[in-house]
């Protein structure tokens, strides 16, 4: 557990000390924060259910760029090697980059704090649909973290490990869409795969198991296969 947590801890510093995780920041809270104004707006109620609709929206092209360099870069460096080599088990690797990806996640969804904070200051909003709302953002961005992570460990190149995992997040979040255009039993795989359809009761303020099951299980396979393919890089050494 000490070797996991100094993993993610070395990769939450060298997240923060890259360009990329500042912009990526400051873009993510002037999206959210423009978003917040005009629902606000245009709502006229103190809610959040919309903003968090978007936010996992935002979270599809974010994620990518947050965990494309992962395994990538180590991979075109040659340190996964040295890393490999270490008396460090594969295991704590996957974990270990994991959380440090998902500290960013957590800081990101954090400072948004700052807008139920004023809704409680001015209005009287239900505390409920945004404690859920806060728990599928989580639920949801761990899951496209995940997936990012899965295909960073695929690759050198940080633009392929960033480009396959947008095209596969984009699926997940448009399968049910898409399931219309086909019949069953295709069709009731695509909305069970559909990310949308797992974060629409969150956002109404309910937590349904089988959404937080859903999400955890892409988590737990996601993290298996890049043991796998950190297991086969030691295979092929």
């Amino acid at each position: 557990m000490t070797t996991t947590l100094a993993i993610a801890e070395r990769e939450l510093r060298s997240i923060f000390a890259s360009t990329i995780a500042w912009v990526l920041i400051a873009a993510f809270m002037a999206i959210t924060g423009i978003l917040f104004t005009a629902i606000l707006l245009n709502a006229n109620e103190a809610t959040l259910r919309f903003l968090f609709s978007n936010i996992s929206v935002i979270f599809l092209f974010v994620g990518p760029f947050l965990t494309m360099r992962l395994l990538a870069e180590e991979n075109r460096l040659g340190t996964v090697e040295l890393l490999l080599t270490n008396p460090v088990r594969d295991v704590e690797v996957v974990i270990g980059k994991f959380l440090g990806v998902m500290g960013v996640i957590l800081a990101m969804l954090g400072l948004t704090l700052y807008y139920p904070l004023l809704l409680f200051i001015f209005g009287t909003p239900d505390p409920g649909p945004i404690v859920s709302g806060y728990v599928g953002a989580v639920l949801s961005s761990a899951a496209l973290a995940s997936i990012g992570l899965l295909f960073s460990s695929m690759t050198e190149n940080q633009m392929v490990a960033a480009f396959v995992a947008f095209a596969t997040n984009l699926a997940l979040w448009l399968s049910d869409a898409l399931s219309n255009f086909v019949g069953k039993p295709v069709s009731d795989a695509m909305k069970f795969l559909s990310i949308t359809g797992h974060m629409q009761d969150f956002s109404r303020g309910v937590v349904d198991s089988s959404h937080v099951i859903f999400f955890l299980s892409i988590v737990a396979a996601s993290l298996f296969l890049t043991y796998l393919s950190l297991q086969s890089r030691r295979w092929r050494a």
